[in-house]
């Protein structure tokens, strides 16, 4: 047996659908190299496989099931605790690009307590409970509703997270935070404070043109003088951002001559309605378009919402977070009956839309309406999954990980110029010959995973290097022959594995 043919093997088996808690549990075993980790990173797995890679004795299995996406995030609580620091932080940091999907799952409350009230970085001393928090706040696996629900908590350290976040808490958690028995959390309350006093941003605001200084004038409540610095500096991106900003400054920047300030203001809900008319007959089409959506969002809430979609093309794939909040029902339903496209992509976005609409959205003339539809929402029809993933590219990795993307009804694309189309509809189990003699190896490796072969086919699969990783993978490989090939792969049996034998 060749070293080629033992990578492909291992990892085949890896990933085959079928292959029970007992073969996978062989492939924790340090023998299985790469394969293993892979497997412990890259699909969901049974109860018993997961039970034993979180206590397994190997550093590398462990932080390899920390960054899986496909298991449950409670069933991982115990590696927020591990003694490698490595390990915790791997959980911390979430997963890598190469599993990254788009939508992002937040991580229990408890294993985010956890992480945050931490002495210690691990028994390792490898790293500081610092410096994985660091890899936490990067990982986009904290619910923006978060730091509201810990206002309360009766740890300290979850109180100051809080407190960092000042803007996003109510009034009432405001006044209690200003008022806390632990001096911290009171100085981090103050400070928070004083972002929406604009007599103190104005006293310590930082140099024209830093870092800092765009943070403060982006997010602060600013007064006349500080305004009026930033329009004599030119430095008026921020006001446009700001949700502080002066009504009469945002009419100022209504009119600035530069476009792309006024397509900043254009849709926020404070504008008022003589710099909004003004806006709706701007010589800038974007301009224009924007000003049209203005009447129809109220609220920052509704306001972020469009901003997620008229920021961006159809070929979009930003993260898919939890909103701290949402807009009502009823407003999702206004938009997805407008006659404005970007409001029709807004409704599609939502998950919440309701099953009528869903159909009618479905059929829009808009083709970013449909495709929104398709990567957001859970009852987006299967044929529109497969008419997206077809027509573009950027989306299939995520389409793929849908529950309701169609796992049949594909044969017509055997003959797609696409290789990774024909590698799809090569996995059909209704196509009725599989193109094993493809001339991309995707396709291949996708065909000779084909449930629909027989047995004594996979076994002049399993020999052929460019079809044997698949052939490995298919479920349709007896239970014998996987552990036979791991026989064959882990503990050196003397001879190729074959189907007489068995």
């Amino acid at each position: 047996m060749s070293d080629s043919l033992r990578e492909l093997w291992l990892r085949g088996v890896a990933f085959n659908t079928a292959a029970p808690a007992d073969v996978l549990i062989r492939l924790l075993d340090e023998a299985a190299g790469e394969a293993g980790l892979l497997m412990c990173e890259g699909r969901d797995l049974p109860d018993a496989v997961i039970d034993t890679a979180l206590h397994h004795p190997v550093e590398r299995i462990r932080r390899a099931l920390a960054r899986n996406l496909h298991v449950d995030p409670a069933r991982l609580a115990p590696l927020a605790s591990d003694p490698s620091g490595i390990v915790r932080a791997h959980l911390a940091g979430g997963a890598r690009t190469l599993f990254q999907p788009r939508r992002v799952r937040p991580l229990p409350a408890d294993i985010l307590v956890t992480f945050l009230t931490a002495r210690d970085g691990g028994e390792d001393g490898r790293l500081t409970e610092q410096e994985i928090a660091g890899e936490l706040w990067s990982s986009r696996q904290v619910p923006l509703s978060f730091p509201r629900d810990m206002a309360g908590h009766d740890h300290p350290a979850l109180r100051l997270y809080a407190a960092f976040q000042w803007q996003s808490l109510t009034a009432a958690q405001r006044d209690a935070l200003l008022d806390d028995p632990d001096p911290a959390v009171r100085e981090a309350a103050r400070e928070g404070n004083r972002q929406l006093d604009p007599e103190a941003v104005e006293a310590e605001l930082p140099p024209m043109g830093t870092r800092y200084a765009v943070y403060v004038l982006s997010t602060c409540a600013l007064s006349p003088s500080v305004v009026e610095q930033c329009f004599a500096a030119d430095e008026v991106h921020p006001l446009a951002r700001n949700r502080h900003t002066p009504t009469d400054a945002l009419a100022r920047l209504a009119r600035h001559p530069d476009a792309e300030i006024r397509r900043l203001v254009a849709t926020r809900p404070d504008l008022g309605p003589e710099a909004a008319a003004e806006l709706r007959q701007d010589p800038d089409e974007d301009v224009r378009m924007r000003a049209r959506l203005q009447a129809s969002i109220r609220t920052w809430v509704e306001f972020e919402e469009v901003r997620k979609v008229v920021d961006h093309g159809r070929d979009c794939t930003c993260p898919i977070t939890e909103p701290a909040t949402e807009p009502s029902p009823d407003w999702y339903a206004t938009c997805a009956a407008s006659e404005e496209p970007v409001l029709r992509r807004v409704a599609a976005s939502w998950p919440g839309l309701p099953a009528e609409l869903v159909g009618t959205l479905a059929l829009d003339d808009d083709e970013e309406v449909r495709i929104r539809l398709a990567c957001h929402h859970p009852l987006a029809p299967p044929h529109l999954l497969l008419d997206v993933f077809v027509t573009r590219p950027a989306h299939r990795p995520h389409l793929l990980t849908l529950p309701a993307f169609p796992r049949t009804g594909r044969t017509h694309l055997v003959g797609h110029p696409d290789p990774e189309v024909r590698a799809l509809a090569a996995a059909d189990p209704t196509l009725p010959e599989p193109p094993l003699e493809d001339p991309d190896d995707a396709v291949r490796r996708a065909a000779a995973a084909n449930p629909t072969l027989t047995p004594e086919t996979l076994e002049t699969l399993l020999t052929d290097p460019r079809t044997a990783e698949g052939a490995a993978a298919n479920p349709s490989l007896p239970l014998p022959r996987m552990h036979a090939l791991l026989d064959h792969c882990l503990n050196g049996t003397a001879n190729p594995p074959t189907a007489a034998r068995h």
